[in-house]
């Protein structure tokens, strides 16, 4: 088994990149996409730096379902490459690299989520299991996409 993870995942959004990454790169508008957003009416969400630049930050604290954690802009490519750093406090700890990728595509844009990061002890533990990363997260980042696509094609 490989120390490392990834988990990758894909959509066309009928929309300009530039549209596209105005709203992934503001943190502070990530709860109009994100896949956890709903799972915890009392979520608890903060923000700061500056939205949609290196530094910007997004932390939150929830139920079980959502857990606690943080991310961190350390990159800002306009319009096709967003890093950011995270980190979840519970329900484990635990560090990843994240990428928002957006090409064009036609008279739209193709956007790709990714996530890599080491396989801790925790998630050692759980794929014997059988619960990857993939599977514990890639059904997530396919109900992100859609969001971000309903958002975006919304105007």
């Amino acid at each position: 088994m490989s120390d490392t993870y990834e988990v990758v995942r894909r959509t066309t959004i009928d929309a300009t990149p530039d549209a596209v990454f105005e709203l992934m790169a503001d943190l502070t508008r990530y709860d109009e996409w994100s896949p956890w957003a709903d799972l915890d009416p009392d979520l608890t969400v903060t923000h700061g730096g500056t939205p949609g630049t290196v530094g910007s930050t997004y932390a939150w604290t929830g139920n079980r379902k959502v857990g606690a954690g943080s991310m961190e802009l350390t990159e800002v490519e306009a319009p096709g490459r967003i890093a950011v750093d995270l980190r979840f406090l519970k329900p484990f700890k635990s560090e990843a690299g994240v990428e928002w990728l957006v090409e064009p595509a036609g008279d739209g844009a193709s956007v790709a989520w990714r996530m890599t990061g080491t396989r801790t002890r925790m998630v050692k533990i759980m794929g014997v299991f059988g619960q990857t990363m993939d599977k514990m997260v890639g059904s997530d980042f396919e109900k992100g996409l859609a969001n971000l696509k309903r958002a975006v094609e919304a105007g």
